[in-house]
C-alpha cells in the first residue's frame, strides 16, 4: 500500500483525485470515486448555488466517504457556490479558472479544506500563505484550461516551493505515471482522462469511443489567442476552431461564440462537428473501460510494483 500523507489528511485510501471535469464530473462519477478509495470530485463549472446544493445531496446518497468540489472561479454563481460548499459541510475544495484568495478564509474558517490547482510556483506559494491544504500542480498535459508549464517541470519546482502536500496532474494515466509523480515530489495525483472512460461516468458514449481509439498525437491545443488556451482532441470542432483563430478578420467575441457550449455538446450529444472534447494527451494510454475501483486498484498496484523494484537501476 501505498503510504502518503495526504491519505491521512483527507481520510482517503488512496493518493488518487478525480479531476473536476466540466459537464463530466457528476455525483455519480464523484461517489463511485470515493467509494472505491479516492477522492470523487463535483465539478461546479457554472452552476447556481442550489443545483450545487442538489448534486451535494445526491451524491451523499450514494456515499459517505470524504469527498470534493471544484469551484470555477470565473463563473458568475462563484459566491453562492462558496456560500453552499460551507452551508453543505463539503470535506474538500479544489479550485481552478482563477484566484481562489476571495473565499479562503471563508472556507477554512469552516474547516474546508482547500486545495487550489494551480500552474505557476507564485500561485502556489500565495495560496500556501493563506492556508492551503495542499496544492495541485496541473502542467499543460491535462485536457480542458492548460498553463504553459509540463508536469516534469512544474511539479518538482512547486514541491520546492511550498511546504504542503502537492498533488500533480496533467500526463498521469497509469502506475508509471503515478510512480513518476511520487518521485517527483508529489504526494499523490489528479487524473481526469482515465477517468472519462469508467463505466460509472455518464458521458456520451461516442465521447468514451473517441478517447478509447485516441493515439499519441491525439490532441491538440486552441484558445491561445484568447489568453485561455485548452486541450481537446482533435475533431472538426477543434481543428476550424483553431483556424479561425489566425484568422485576423474574425473577431474575438466571434471566436466565443464558437466556444459557447461546445464541451456540452461533446459530453451530452456527442456531437463531433459542434463539440469540443476536452482530453489530456495520455489518452493514447487508456485502452479499456473500468469501473472506478478497478481503475484506482489497478494503478496504484503498478506504481507499488515500480517503486519496489527501483532498486534494479543502482548498483553498489
Amino acid at each position: 500500500m501505498i503510504d502518503s500523507v495526504i491519505c491521512k489528511l483527507l481520510g482517503i485510501k488512496y493518493p488518487v483525485f478525480q479531476g473536476g471535469m466540466a459537464w463530466v464530473a457528476d455525483a455519480d462519477l464523484a461517489a463511485a470515486v470515493s467509494n472505491a478509495g479516492g477522492l470523487g470530485i463535483i465539478a461546479g463549472m457554472n452552476m447556481n448555488g442550489e443545483q450545487l446544493r442538489a448534486e451535494i445531496r445526491k451524491l451523499r446518497e450514494k456515499c459517505n466517504k470524504p469527498f470534493g468540489v471544484n469551484v470555477m472561479l470565473m463563473s458568475p454563481y462563484a459566491e453562492e457556490v462558496a456560500d453552499v460548499i460551507v452551508e453543505e459541510r463539503v470535506p474538500v475544495v479544489t479550485t481552478g479558472a482563477g484566484n481562489p484568495l476571495t473565499f479562503m478564509k471563508k472556507w477554512t474558517d469552516a474547516g474546508v479544506k482547500v486545495i487550489p490547482v494551480v500552474a505557476s510556483v507564485a500561485l502556489a506559494q500565495m495560496v500556501a500563505k493563506r492556508g492551503a491544504t495542499a496544492i495541485v500542480a496541473e502542467g499543460g498535459e491535462s485536457g480542458g484550461h492548460i498553463g504553459e508549464a509540463n508536469t516534469m517541470a512544474l511539479v518538482p519546482q512547486v514541491a520546492d516551493g511550498v511546504d504542503i502536500p502537492v498533488i500533480a496532474a496533467g500526463g498521469i494515466a497509469d502506475g508509471r505515471g503515478f510512480a513518476a509523480a511520487l518521485m517527483l515530489g508529489a504526494q499523490g495525483i489528479q487524473m481526469g482522462t482515465r477517468f472519462l472512460v469508467a463505466k460509472e461516468c455518464n458521458v456520451h458514449p461516442d465521447f468514451k469511443a473517441k478517447v478509447l481509439k485516441a493515439g499519441d498525437t491525439a490532441t491538440m491545443v486552441s484558445g491561445r489567442r484568447l489568453g485561455h488556451p485548452v486541450r481537446a482532441l482533435k475533431t472538426p470542432f477543434a481543428r476550424k476552431f483553431a483556424e479561425m483563430e489566425k484568422d485576423p478578420s474574425v473577431t474575438d467575441e466571434q471566436l466565443n461564440a464558437l466556444g459557447t457550449g461546445a464541451l456540452r455538446k461533446a459530453v451530452v450529444e456527442g456531437d463531433n462537428e459542434g463539440g469540443s472534447f476536452l482530453c489530456g494527451q495520455v489518452a493514447g494510454l487508456v485502452k479499456k473501460e473500468q469501473t472506478c475501483k478497478e481503475i484506482l486498484e489497478e494503478i496504484t498496484g503498478q506504481a507499488e510494483e515500480i517503486l519496489k523494484g527501483a532498486n534494479k537501476f543502482l548498483t553498489e
